[in-house]
């Protein structure tokens, strides 16, 4: 009688189980020598048996049918099958006649009715392990959602701290996907922009590859970066540590909805065509004349009074000097800056209330997702309505939980938002310093709107902040939005 040898481990992974195959090849060899088995073929692989679908079992089987053999030999009958499909098809083989015999070293096997009901009840075992294995697996990772813990590998940007068994940011990637996330927040950048600039920036995925496009859009979209965790659907509150907040997590989630899909980066001969109108109301369009850039209307609405081009050189000097007009002085912008950390310990004594009324945001909001769920629970509101409730609810608890921390850490609202114009204030006249096109099309946004050009001079509507940023009354009430701690005014203004 001929036999096949069938040998088989669950995983693919070379790194798991790397024992499994082997140590079944040197038990069953020697099986087959001390029962004098003739083996005409060996049949290995590194596959789960939980559904059918092996390409070697199915092999073997088929040359069964063929009558190119007669029996099998493996370890175990649950190497053979751990599902009914493949049991099954084992049983019909022996009930035909076509498979005769099954040697097993750690099974007795008959081809009678009584060594078919036993080889039946060793299948159901099996499919009873592996079924009882799942249900385990999805308790223990249903019991880690409801700590906040993601039951799996961590997204990039973290780690997973085996001994803790918890979810850790990784300090190398994580500055790389929070610059992600404010990049396209502006949205100057498309997936495929992002994905270029951060395989510069040496940003790969877990296993080495370079971020692809479809990547960029999945972690834009993962709300686990933001102290939230989606699983099947689903959100729930995590215990991790956010990487972004809650708010420029939702900035990004209206940039990708008005663009609807990946945006080509610009033209760099267009950069500020799509930005800049002609005073007839259509846009301006670039031209590349012997190596220099020259912009000009696009006369798309018919006849314009505008006559001429104006070079980029031209344009770029235009917008330098908006920014002087703009712009603080260097030392009065000090100034501000050392006498906002000396309110701040003050600033930071008064923002109690504000905490302790944000907190009780989060409980009122803890009630909404109880009743939420026992409405659920009742039959009271659909699957998909709970999980789209749930979802905003939790939305709004992370960010009330952010804005305690922000208060926590960094003291009243109106002193960041003053402190991040007035670094930002600096850092922007260091780039409309250099004159790059690509930097100052990005800065021209931040500061203004309604770009018009007429009689070639550039035009505009400067928005709130920079409008008032020499108004020190209106701009310190923009800050704050209260007519009060105006000595830091006074004192700058000296």
């Amino acid at each position: 009688m001929k036999y096949y040898l069938y040998a088989r481990k669950s995983t693919e992974e070379d790194s798991q189980q790397v024992l499994s195959i082997e140590a079944q090849l040197i038990e069953l060899k020697e099986f087959a020598a001390k029962e004098k088995l003739e083996i005409v073929a060996s049949f290995q692989e590194a596959k789960t048996a939980k559904e059918p679908g092996r390409t070697k079992f199915g092999e073997m089987l088929d040359s069964i049918e063929k009558g190119k053999a007669d029996g099998i030999l493996a370890w175990h009958p649950d190497r053979l099958a751990r599902n009914s499909v493949d049991g099954g098809r084992i049983i019909h083989l022996v009930d035909r006649g076509l498979l005769k015999a099954m040697k097993f070293p750690t099974f007795w096997f008959e081809p009678t009715p009584q060594g078919l009901f036993m080889l039946s009840i060793a299948f159901g075992q099996s499919k009873y392990f592996v079924d009882n294995l799942r249900e385990n697996i999805k308790r223990g990772q249903r019991q880690k959602l409801r700590r906040g813990v993601w039951p799996g590998w961590a997204p990039l940007g973290y780690d997973n701290d085996r001994i803790n068994k918890t979810i850790i940011v990784d300090d190398k990637t994580a500055p790389l996907i929070r610059k992600m996330f404010q990049l396209y927040a502006t949205g100057e950048y498309g997936f495929q922009d992002l994905a270029i600039l951060f395989s510069k920036k040496g940003l790969t995925t877990r296993f080495g590859g370079p971020i692809a496009i479809g990547n960029v859009q999945k972690l834009l979209r993962n709300p686990f970066y933001s102290g939230l965790i989606r699983y099947n659907g689903e959100l729930y509150p995590a215990a991790h540590k956010p990487i972004i907040s809650k708010r420029l997590f939702d900035e990004c989630q209206a940039v990708m909805a008005r663009r609807g899909k990946p945006q080509a980066k610009h033209n760099k001969s267009h950069l500020f065509g799509a930005l800049i109108k002609c005073s007839c109301g259509c846009y301006i369009t670039a031209e590349v004349q012997k190596g220099h850039t020259y912009y000009r209307c696009t006369k798309k609405k018919g006849f314009c009074s505008e006559k001429g081009y104006l070079r980029e050189e031209a344009l770029v000097e235009q917008i330098q000097t908006i920014y002087k007009n703009l712009a603080l002085p260097d030392d009065w912008t000090d100034k501000m800056l050392a006498k906002l950390e000396e309110d701040r310990e003050q600033e930071a004594r008064q923002s109690g209330e504000l905490v302790m009324s944000l907190g009780d945001q989060i409980k009122a909001t803890d009630v909404k997702l109880d009743r939420l769920l026992d409405s659920h629970l009742e039959g009271a509101i659909e699957a998909s309505e709970y999980k789209a409730k749930k979802e905003k609810l939790l939305g709004q608890r992370v960010s009330l939980e952010q804005r305690i921390d922000e208060l926590r850490q960094k003291g009243s609202f109106w002193l960041e938002p003053m402190k991040e114009f007035l670094l930002r204030n600096k850092q922007a006249k260091i780039l409309a310093n250099r004159g790059e096109p690509a930097e100052l099309r990005a800065f021209l946004k931040n500061i203004g709107s309604n770009f018009l050009l007429k009689g070639r001079k550039l035009g505009y509507e400067a928005k709130i902040g920079w409008s008032s940023a020499r108004d020190f009354r209106s701009f310190t009430d923009w800050c704050r939005g209260e007519d009060s701690n105006l000595h830091l005014l006074a004192e700058t203004r000296s």
